[in-house]
């Protein structure tokens, strides 16, 4: 993480603490105030512009959450044998495509 994305990232987190709104001005001048050197105002915009709306608090609480994304194997599974076969025909795909660039004639010491 570079210099800039990280004091964007800590500028963000005191202002989520104190309670205030997150804005690019706000994060600029706490970066200011803290003595970073060459932090470029795009990245006060972009982290602002992704905050929007959020509660960092609550982002921060639900890190390890995973959301719907946990959800959906688990249904797959649970679904019976439909799962398995799609995933063995993707893995057969791939294999057959590394074959075929060996079959070529190109290897790592041509």
């Amino acid at each position: 993480m570079s210099t800039a994305e990280l004091a964007s990232s800590y500028a963000a987190l005191i202002l989520a603490d104190d309670g205030v709104e997150i804005t690019a001005d706000k994060l600029q001048s706490l970066i200011k105030a803290a003595d970073v050197p060459d932090i470029e105002p795009i990245w006060t915009q972009l982290f602002a512009k992704a905050l929007e709306g959020k509660d960092v608090k609550d982002l921060l609480m639900n890190v390890g959450a995973g959301g719907g994304a946990a959800a959906a194997p688990a249904a797959g599974g649970a679904a019976g044998g439909e799962a398995a076969p799609a995933e063995e025909a993707k893995e057969e795909k791939e294999e057959e495509k590394e074959e075929s660039d060996e079959d070529m004639g190109f290897g790592l010491f041509d």
